[in-house]
Order: structure tokens, then C-alpha cells, then sequence
């Protein structure tokens, strides 16, 4: 079962590639949210959801290929692809290693753009309530929970309650 490995390997290719394509998704919307460009970050909300999801096939296949590979080697389905290493050919695991380490270090740079997106998000969120707040401070109302967080909430009539002086 030694010839497993390049089926393995291709499967972590998949996932850095998978990877790369969610950076640039992200790296994307970053750049619409500075442009201010509300229908380029709306599309591409919806294209990293559906990338997103696409890597989660590749990542339940990859763990699928490994399970066996463990299974086939009387190790436990669950056990790490690092832990199993040993069962892969010498002059392979360079590659394999490698391969992993790159697979961790973008799901280090995916999560911190994940971060750092959101809270762009929120800010933006948040300076369009400020505005609203601003131009009509009766249409809110400032609630908090049980737990204690603020929220606030809208009293505002149906559309069209903004006219024109004069």
C-alpha cells in the first residue's frame, strides 16, 4: 500500500490550490471593500461560500484517502497524516512533509484574513448604523439583553420616511 502516498500528496496539492484560489477570493473582497464596491463584496461573499464548500469536499476526501491508508496499515482512521509518515517511503516524506506544512500555513493566512475581513465588515456595519444614527437619531433604539450586549434595534416607519425640506 507504499503506492498510496502519491494519491495522498495529490490530494494536499488539491487542497493548496483550493487554498490559493480562497486568498485570492478574500485578498478580492478586501480590495471591494476599500473601493467602497457593496455589489463586487455581495459577489464575492457568495463565491467564497461556495469555494468554501468545495473545500470541505476536498478536505472530507483527502481525510477519507488517509483513513484508509491508516486503516490499511493497522493504525486508527483518525490518526494524523504526520503520524503516519513512517508508513510512507523514505524518499517521500520530504514531499508529503512539506506538503502539510503548506497546508497549515495557509490555514494560518485564511484565518487571519477571515479576521481581518470580518471586522472590516463590521466597521462598515457599523459606520452605516452611525450614519443612519445621524440623520434620523428617533428611528433607534438602544436595547441590551439578558447577557448584558448592546444591540440596537430599528423603529422606523416603512421606506420613503426621509423627504425633502421645503
Amino acid at each position: 500500500m507504499n503506492e498510496a502516498w502519491p494519491i495522498i500528496a495529490e490530494s494536499l496539492r488539491t487542497e493548496i490550490a483550493g487554498f490559493g484560489g480562497l486568498l485570492n477570493l478574500f485578498e478580492r473582497q478586501q480590495q471591494s471593500l476599500f473601493a467602497r464596491d457593496t455589489e463586487a463584496v455581495l459577489h464575492l461573499s457568495g463565491e467564497i461560500e461556495a469555494h468554501t464548500r468545495v473545500m470541505a469536499e476536498h478536505r472530507a476526501n483527502r481525510e477519507q484517502i488517509v483513513g484508509a491508508f491508516a486503516l490499511a496499515h493497522q493504525q486508527p482512521a483518525t490518526a494524523t497524516l504526520r503520524s503516519l509518515l513512517s508508513f510512507i517511503p523514505a524518499d517521500a516524506r520530504p514531499l508529503l512533509e512539506a506538503l502539510i506544512d503548506e497546508v497549515n500555513v495557509l490555514i494560518h493566512r485564511v484565518r487571519r484574513l477571515t479576521r481581518q475581513n470580518h471586522s472590516l465588515l463590521a466597521r462598515t456595519v457599523e459606520t452605516h448604523q452611525e450614519l443612519l444614527r445621524t440623520l434620523r437619531p428617533d428611528a433607534f433604539l438602544h436595547t441590551y439583553s439578558p447577557s448584558g450586549r448592546k444591540s440596537l434595534t430599528s423603529n422606523a416607519r416603512t421606506a420613503g420616511t426621509l423627504q425633502a425640506a421645503g
